[in-house]
């Protein structure tokens, strides 16, 4: 599917710093971009040279180019991102914490600002101009992430700010309407706190209760224990489609399908898939979909949740306000139709400019070309980090997405973190918001280095030199 271009207002260009300065473009149609500007795909350039990296390092590990397909390469996405041309601690920023939050490229960058400096406006039932143009913009992007996801229609989506907040919206529109006393949510170890918590607190209002469904040893779920689990009881399954801290990918349309025979609902916690492979809702058969713009190369706060229609009609709303009603008084209050019923207040109408940008700049690549591209990166890093003395990997799932959760012998993983700072390259270290997985392991602290299509195998080396440094240094 194609996602149409981004709605627009005058855009900023990078300067040779990275730092955006004014400069008045066209103002597009509400069909597209303003002429000339090509915002929001990437930039067309020539076919970079790899010839500055030998076909093997001095260290025998090997990446391959070959399989690289022509609409992409890591070098077209960087040349996009300004932020990864700085330097931090007097060297070149290496980004590997793409887990917590991506990188922007220009184009979500310059649509943001465009939109505050040309299109500032509330949306929804103003009678002017600005109004109408920013409306149409706030709609395109749900038209856009409908598209993006595979959902049949823009009304099956709904703005939020995040993927935690879409999960709180179902737990307490459909999970107060549909949980009782008895009731089971399954939830794997595996997932991020955002989808244990909010079931947690609805349960406890509710008298269901959460059971989790352990993990295999190498952080696959555990496919038996959760068809045991499994019962005319359980009302929910919530499960990530990709693990912030394991990479685990689950078999969710086997699951999903399993789920569907007891008549039990599927929420995905799409945060960590998105940005590394297509995603088809349809093709999964999921009831909820939820993820995060900032996981997407998009602004923080805003993110977007998809419902089956019929599911998404019978929700009621969570939160009161403007924009949820069609009328107000104080005998009767008439709602809105979804997904406007579900979105109380004023939204984040530049961070849905900023994601429409975003999935039109990611989509303007191959996608299949970037989820092999970063297939084949995980495996070259995975060799080339089994070099380091002391490095342990957590978890070796056969079906992940790139990333690499670790532990160092005789380093606190903070410390780990701070070392490589000063070598400009950017990880996580803690809980990772996840710390029924690290128990999993025995562990309540990791590093992670969190891959995505930007990176490169040079920026692998880099983190392996730097990690056989500290353990020299002990």
């Amino acid at each position: 599917m194609t996602t149409p271009d981004v709605l627009g207002f005058p855009l900023t260009a990078p300067t040779t710093t990275g730092i955006p300065t004014a400069a008045a473009m066209p103002l597009p149609d509400a069909a597209g971009t303003a002429p000339g500007t090509g915002a929001g795909t990437p930039t067309p350039t020539a076919e970079p040279t790899t010839a500055a990296r030998p076909a093997t390092d001095p260290t025998g590990r090997q990446f391959s180019r070959r399989s690289q397909q022509p609409t992409f390469t890591p070098e077209l996405a960087r040349r996009d991102v300004p932020i990864l041309h700085r330097t931090v601690n007097g060297k070149p920023l290496v980004w590997l914490d793409n887990g917590a939050t991506t990188q922007k490229p220009r184009q979500v960058i310059e649509a943001v600002s465009g939109f505050y400096g040309a299109g500032n406006s509330n949306i929804h039932r103003g009678a002017h101009t600005m109004a109408r143009e920013a409306t149409e913009a706030y709609e395109a992007g749900r038209t856009a992430v409908a598209r993006f996801l595979g959902a049949a229609s823009p009304d099956e989506i709904v703005f939020v700010r995040s993927t935690t907040e879409a999960i709180n919206l179902v737990a307490q529109s459909w999970g107060r309407a549909n949980l009782g006393p008895g009731d089971d949510i399954l939830v794997p170890v595996l997932e991020h706190h955002s989808n244990i918590v909010p079931w947690q607190l609805v349960a406890k209002e509710t008298r269901a209760r959460v059971v989790p469904v352990p993990l295999r040893p190498d952080g696959q779920i555990d496919l038996d224990a959760y068809a045991d689990r499994l019962s005319m009881r359980t009302r929910l399954v919530a499960i990530s489609q990709a693990s912030n801290v394991l990479g685990t990918v689950p078999p969710l349309r086997e699951m999903t399908a399993l789920a569907h025979r007891y008549r039990a609902k599927v929420l995905v916690d799409g945060a960590q898939a998105v940005a590394h492979f297509p995603v088809d809702v349809a093709d999964l058969d999921a009831d909820f979909y939820a993820f995060s713009g900032h996981k997407l190369f998009a602004p923080t706060g805003i993110g977007a949740l998809y419902a089956k229609p019929e599911i998404l009609e019978a929700m009621a709303p969570w939160q009161g306000g403007g924009n949820m009603i069609e009328s107000v008084s104080f005998d009767r209050t008439h709602y809105a139709p979804v997904p406007h019923r579900l979105e109380a207040g004023t939204g984040h109408i530049a961070g849905v400019v900023g994601l429409l940008a975003a999935i039109n700049w990611l989509t303007g690549f191959d996608r299949h070309a970037v989820a092999a591209y970063e297939t084949e990166l995980l495996g070259y890093a995975q060799q080339a980090l089994a070099a380091v003395p002391g490095l342990d990997l957590i978890g070796s799932a056969p079906d992940r997405i790139a990333v690499l959760t670790f532990t160092l012998a005789g380093h606190d993983p903070a410390r780990i973190a701070d070392w490589l700072d000063q070598d400009g390259i950017a990880v996580r270290a803690g809980h990772h918001c996840a710390q029924p997985s690290l128990a999993h392991y025995g562990l309540t602290s990791a590093a992670r280095a969190s891959l995505a299509l930007y990176n490169t195998p040079e920026e692998v080396d880099q983190l392996v030199e730097s990690l056989q440094r500290l353990q020299q240094s002990a």
